[in-house]
């Protein structure tokens, strides 16, 4: 039997979607502390506050995604959600304030929590059943690889250039993403609103069968928050400055090397046949990276990292969407980047603390040891259940609901 095409127009414009939105979310991860630092004289609490703020209005806008897009219409608020991204990345330009500039960081992170949640949602509806974790998995790639390239254009133009220009690279890059956004054929789908009902209830924010993997990919991602908050740190203590730039870019290549392996394996074999190979792979990265003497073992834990946790972050949401019913994919979807962003905004603080009892070797060290019980937690939140079952019957949850 033929499986269903894969890389269609509207997929693979999608995927760019994705890739520019978080070239531009990466570009400012890195940057935006060093600039509000140097122009309004903040203290590094507030400084990190800028980060922290922006990824805490995501969260906030994705739980209104989730439930109103489809009233909206997923091309129209698309579409009005990257105007705003847009305006809100020009603006970054034109404030000499620092609250006028926190409230531009606001708009500007639930602009892009609208956009990666209708952009995940239509994503969802255009990767054929069959190929769930195969088509996950090269969406979700698009994520990955802006994941490296962003941290990479940031910190090379912020030796080289004023910070200026790397709000003009991000502005220029919003603006394609929008141009993009203009020749995507959106799904239509069935509202599962009723539109006589006034009284919310918390299920009309949060699809309760992505929840248990949601929560796995939060305990995780507490973990590796670790990794793209500190490594700079890490490697100017081992004397690895020179290479650390290259550290995601490897990163990156070992994901796209392995991405058309292990989605497919998720569709054959199932989740937890790949599951647990990908945490160890994870833990063993961690122990590397906290072992590392030279420049060859700290790229070699950034390849398995990247594997380790790249997959993860696309099976799971592969997982999210299998076990919600099909009408409730927006909502899977939006759950499910709701506790990723939980964990982004939280992690770094959280890692923060520890490193006030502990030197960053065994931090990544204790991080290892944590990937490892996460097996534990995966086992009874979701691979306990899910071992008892098929892929093809996994596969039917969706369509069932």
């Amino acid at each position: 039997m033929t499986k269903p095409k894969q890389w269609t127009k509207d997929f693979i414009l999608i995927s760019l979607n994705n890739f520019f939105t978080h070239i531009v979310f990466y570009i400012l991860m890195v940057t935006i502390a060093l600039y509000v630092t140097k122009e309004f004289s903040a203290s590094p609490s507030m400084a990190g506050l800028s980060i922290g703020i922006f990824v805490l209005a995501s969260l906030a806008a994705r739980i209104f995604a989730g439930k109103y897009m489809d009233r909206i219409g997923r091309k129209r608020a698309m579409i009005v959600a990257l105007i705003v991204f847009v305006v809100a990345m020009f603006l970054h330009l034109q404030v000499n304030h620092f609250v006028l500039f926190m409230l531009i960081r606001v708009i500007h992170g639930a602009s892009h929590g609208f956009i990666t949640t209708i952009a995940g949602a239509i994503a969802a509806d255009l990767i054929p059943n069959e190929r769930r974790g195969e088509g996950t998995g090269y969406y979700t790639t698009s994520m990955n690889l802006a994941m490296a390239i962003g941290p990479f254009i940031g910190l090379y133009v912020i030796e080289h250039a004023s910070f200026h220009i790397i709000l003009l690279i991000g502005t220029v890059v919003a603006v394609i993403d929008f141009i993009i956004s203009l020749f995507l054929k959106v799904p239509e789908v069935n509202s599962i609103h009723d539109t006589k009902i006034t009284k919310w209830h918390w299920k009309d924010f949060i699809e309760p069968r992505a929840l248990p993997i949601s929560t796995i990919l939060l305990i995780i991602t507490l973990g590796y928050a670790s990794l793209l908050s500190y490594l700079s740190l890490y490697a100017r203590e081992i004397d690895l400055v020179e290479i650390s730039s290259y550290f995601f870019m490897v990163y990156a290549a070992a994901l796209l090397v392995s991405r058309p392996f292990t989605g497919k394996w998720f569709d054959k074999y199932g989740e937890n046949k790949v599951t647990y190979p990908l945490i160890i792979c994870l833990a063993i990265g961690f122990i590397l990276l906290s072992q590392t003497q030279n420049a060859l073992v700290f790229l070699l834990s950034g390849a398995l990292i990247g594997i380790g946790y790249g997959t993860v972050l696309s099976n799971f949401q592969a997982i999210a969407i299998q076990q919600s019913p099909s009408n409730r994919k927006a909502l899977a979807t939006s759950t499910f980047f709701m506790f990723l962003d939980l964990a982004n905004g939280i992690g770094p603080y959280l890692i923060g603390i520890l490193i006030g009892f502990m030197s960053l070797q065994h931090l990544y060290l204790s991080v290892a040891i944590w990937m490892l019980l996460c097996m534990g937690f995966y086992f009874f939140a979701h691979g306990k259940k899910a071992s008892i079952k098929s892929p093809v019957e996994e596969k039917m949850v969706e369509q069932n609901g």
